[in-house]
């Protein structure tokens, strides 16, 4: 359609030129026309002259060619009585004359200007395009307007002339279409995406776009509409008039928006004729607080252009926010504003940021055109081969001649780099200047106040884009500051960005028809026409609201059976209503279409199932402990036995006897010791020790045995063979659904339950009827539904069936909205806002029943004690066994090494022969036997000894005496 359009464009304008003078020299042609004395002003010193034609050297295709010319035409075309020309004019002669008096720069050749008005005309301003491309100029400055720069880009592109455009900001001029078009400005590219992360960053979801209906208007607010997808936000209308509209047309478009629900208006007109807008819009009472108004960057030109200030005009702007280009405060461009007020001619208007850049794109042409002379360019021109056809035509298109050395200097252009007025002059793989950044301007009282900055590279910061480029990027959202920003309507308090519309219109709210547990939602013959559980917490939170919200419930269904509630969400996503409110599960397939408030009621998947009374069975009295839990019992109660046998053995005839009789006595004593009726006594003390632990112990046991069966034997018990989910998706028995319930889609999907298996449930009695009948007689094995259905049904049936397993899903029922929807977000805080005071429990109690019948199945399983709840217990008493036999056994040891030399000795005194003799070891039986010998016997037997060897010692020393004498 665009090249459609284009080639349109270029042959209405190729007619066009059939009825104006060119000047040309045709040539061998018969015909000639006599030129008219155009309005071209030549630069030179600041005089403006008019250009005249002069011969060409060399006829057909002989080029006209010079190595370093002294005089070089470049081409300057605006619209000279305008907000951006009558800046950028001055700048543009302020260049030339520097170049032309610095011969650095050129090294003796001269530029010379040719200006061409385009009077703010499409028409006018191609005409003088064309006019332009025959005076055989090797660059052309401007045009300002981007639908001229569409038009001469073609003209250029043919005649290989670089087009250096200072002021048309078109981001669609940077294609590969235009390959000689050359931005020396910031492309609206990046200013959209300005506005994109300030709306972003104030947390707007929709703006109305104002914009002018022309190339500039049209394609800067479709890079608007993309940077705002980027950021889940919209355009919600695009109001759009044609340049030099009237003031009525424009008053009926803005009593238009006015209507509507946005209150974020982003403006991208002209800056001749913007004013306007803001004019209107005061009258119509919006500029006022809640409305939000963003300008690009023609206002912030249009006010640096007229200062002082006037009072008027900044009375229409109060609170608006202003993006304007942004350029570093460099010396070069101190000293260039310093001379402002003797480069401006009569009638020409303030600074402004376009005549930095009408300075630099000069600059920038003179600069590459010496690099372009210095590696061996020439100034010349030839005969375009697709117009030498036409020599004899009456358009006379023959002076529109090729510069042969375009490319070669477009190429030069483009790989410049150095530092202008404007910043930093060089460009980008798509031909932008680099480091694109933008002041964020407030208007209030008689000025601007800057707010911020943004640059592509850290978004908005209140630091300056030169400082932030010494730093690593940071784009987060923790990244973005902005100085706070006064408002319309004089508040400081950002607002919120949207109203419901004045036009009487009602939210449609889609609200379910359902025809079971109508407690939740249902159809009602006094208004509002719907009642109910989930009605009542929707209308105590839009009373929450800080500002009215009209609404008009609409029911969806038949009334004969439950509506898809998937359906009534995608009728929402589709824009059939503004919003749904009832029993609606927040799921995921759904929030990726709708926008869900916070839960309101917490639900989840369970299952149900008829159960029946389990008869009590005569091995009731094993169920309070586990298999491991008995077995390790059992254990203890010999091991603990057996200890207290060892330790009182060797002192306590009530441990002695036959090996029967002892082994009667520690399985006695091992469980007599469970009902604290051991008739032995314990006389060690560290037996003593050892039944003290495990009495403690053996109390904590029964306590929790009689505890458990007491459970176990006095409450209720029942049974199913279904007991969760597992075990329903193991069977092939039927599974009722609720009709219209996601939870069809989501057994069938996630669990992979074959869709045979499911029954709908379309009544509340047939809840009840399905689970008695069972799946042998046409009923179901159990019901899968969401939990507060299956307590309303519980308590209706006196809680005759029961919940199985848990919960195996997790979600909640919230309200959905379409997609961005501001009001979601408030009827949130809302929510939170009734259930911290406790009114959203009012509700549900007003509405639901509290009857518990929560009690699971088999509950026994619950109250079964198992191994770790006593493993601690059983741990301590142990260690404590260990010691003490430690402890008993190195006593042993003891007593055993000194009771064996004992019956060596009574083997030597049985032999006195003078004879050597072997020492007997002790064997393992003589360890035995000994620690089966009564302790008192062993003590009798060590304290005989030691007399004995006392008298043994004294002995031989009398025998000494007595033989002394003989």
């Amino acid at each position: 359609m665009k090249v459609f359009l284009i080639t349109t464009r270029i042959l209405f304008l190729l007619i066009l030129c059939f009825w104006v003078p060119v000047f040309v020299m045709g040539g061998n042609g018969n015909s000639t026309l006599s030129p008219p004395t155009p309005s071209a002003v030549m630069g030179g010193s600041g005089n403006a002259s008019v250009s005249s034609p002069k011969p060409r050297a060399g006829i057909g295709n002989s080029p006209v060619s010079s190595s370093r010319p002294s005089t070089v035409n470049i081409g300057v075309l605006f619209t000279f009585n305008s907000v951006i020309g009558r800046s950028a004019r001055p700048g543009i002669l302020a260049a030339v004359d520097d170049v032309n008096s610095d011969p650095t720069i050129l090294k003796g050749t001269k530029l010379k200007p040719i200006f061409h008005d385009t009077n703010c005309s499409g028409f006018m301003g191609t005409v003088e395009a064309l006019q332009l491309m025959g005076d055989d100029v090797v660059a052309a400055i401007g045009p300002q307007s981007s639908g001229i720069s569409h038009v001469i880009s073609h003209v250029v592109n043919e005649l290989h002339v670089p087009l250096l455009s200072f002021g048309s900001t078109d981001h669609t001029l940077s294609a590969l279409q235009y390959p000689y078009f050359v931005r020396t400005t910031r492309s609206d590219y990046f200013q959209m995406y300005a506005i994109a992360d300030f709306v972003d960053y104030h947390g707007w979801r929709e703006v109305i776009a104002i914009f002018v209906d022309d190339d500039y208007g049209r394609n800067g607010i479709s890079v608007l509409g993309d940077a705002l997808a980027k950021k889940r936000s919209k355009i919600s209308y695009k109001a759009a008039f044609s340049p030099g509209t009237l003031e009525s047309d424009i008053n009926d478009l803005l009593a238009g928006v006015n209507l509507m629900e946005s209150r974020i208006y982003v403006v991208h007109v002209n800056p001749d004729s913007g004013l306007e807008i803001f004019s209107v819009a005061k009258s119509l009472g919006m500029m006022g607080k809640s409305y939000v108004w963003i300008a690009t960057d023609w206002l912030a030109s249009m006010l640096d252009s007229i200062p002082p200030a006037d009072p008027d005009t900044m009375s229409l702007l109060q609170g608006v926010v202003a993006f304007r280009h942004y350029t570093p405060d460099t010396d070069q461009k101190k000293k260039f504003m310093s001379r402002w007020n003797t480069l401006k001619h009569e009638g020409t208007a303030g600074f402004n940021s376009y005549a930095l850049y009408a300075y630099d794109s000069v600059l920038l042409a003179a600069r590459a055109l010496n690099v372009f002379f210095n590696e061996g360019g020439n100034i010349s021109f030839s005969i375009d081969p697709n117009l030498r056809d036409m020599n004899r035509s009456t358009m006379r298109l023959s002076s529109l001649r090729i510069f042969d050395g375009g490319q070669k200097y477009l190429q030069t252009i483009l790989g410049m780099n150095f530092t202008g007025l404007s910043g930093l002059i060089q460009f980008d793989q798509e031909k932008n200047l680099v480091h694109p950044a933008y002041d964020i301007l407030n208007i209030g009282g008689t000025g601007t106040r800057r707010v911020g900055y943004w640059t592509n590279y850290s978004g908005l910061s209140t630091v300056a884009p030169e400082i932030l480029y010494t730093k690593p990027p940071n784009s987060s959202t923790s990244n973005q500051h902005l100085y706070s920003i006064i408002w319309p309507g004089e508040t400081v308090s950002t607002p919120r960005g949207w109203v419901f519309p004045n036009n009487g219109k009602q939210l449609r709210i889609a609200v379910p028809n359902r025809i079971i547990y109508k407690d939740f939602v249902a159809k009602d013959k006094n208004p509002p026409g719907v009642r109910g559980y989930c009605i009542d917490v929707f209308e105590a939170a839009i009373k929450l609201l800080p500002y009215p919200v009209p609404v008009k419930y609409v029911l969806s269904g038949n009334g004969n059976r439950n509506p898809d509630y998937s359906e009534l969400v995608h009728q929402v996503a589709e824009n059939i209503y503004d919003a749904a409110v009832g029993d609606i599960t927040i799921t995921t397939n759904r929030t990726r279409i709708v926008d869900f408030t916070q839960p309101y009621m917490e639900s989840g998947l369970v299952v149900v199932v008829p159960v029946k009374e389990e008869k009590s069975s005569p091995w009731a009295f094993l169920k309070p402990f586990s298999l491991p839990m008995w077995l390790v019992t059992a254990a203890f109660f010999l091991f603990v036995g057996a200890v207290v046998w060892i330790l009182e053995h060797r002192i306590n005839h009530e441990f002695r006897g036959s090996p029967r009789q002892q082994l009667i006595t520690i399985f006695w004593f091992s469980f007599s010791t469970m009902f604290f009726s051991h008739r032995e006594n314990t006389v060690s003390t560290l037996g003593r020790l050892v039944l003290l632990i495990w009495l403690f112990v053996v109390l904590i046991i029964n306590s929790s045995y009689t505890a458990s069966l007491t459970s176990i034997l006095t409450v209720q018990q029942l049974t199913s063979r279904i007991e969760g989910i597992d075990s329903l998706i193991s069977s092939t028995d039927p599974i009722g659904v609720q009709d219209g319930s996601f939870a069809w889609k989501y057994l069938v999907n996630d669990l992979n339950i074959a869709e045979s298996r499911l029954v709908r449930i379309k009544r509340q009695e047939d809840y009840a009827n399905a689970l008695m009948l069972g799946p042998k007689a046409g009923g179901v094995a159990a019901i899968v539904d969401e939990q507060p259905y299956i307590e309303l049904f519980m308590s209706s049936t006196n809680c005759k069936f029961r919940i199985v397993g848990q919960e195996f899903t997790k979600s909640g029922w919230g309200f959905a909205f379409q997609r961005d929807s501001p009001l979601a977000v408030d009827l949130s805080t809302a929510i939170l806002q009734l259930s911290e005071s406790g009114d959203l429990q009012k509700i549900r109690n007003k509405w639901l029943p509290t009857d518990d019948c929560s009690m699971q199945i088999n509950e026994e399983d619950d109250n079964r004690l198992s191994l770790s709840s006593f493993w601690g217990l059983f741990l301590i008493s142990g260690t404590v066994c260990f010691i003490a036999l430690t402890v008993f056994f190195c006593r042993i040891c003891c007593q055993f090494r000194s009771f064996v030399p004992e019956a060596e000795e009574n083997d030597v005194e049985e032999s006195e022969v003078a004879r050597p003799r072997t020492g007997r070891t002790p064997s393992f039986k003589d360890l035995i036997e000994f620690v089966d010998r009564k302790e008192a016997e062993i003590k009798q037997i060590l304290k005989r000894k030691s007399i004995d060897n006392k008298q043994h010692h004294a002995s031989p020393s009398s025998d000494g005496q007595h033989q002394s004498p003989a």
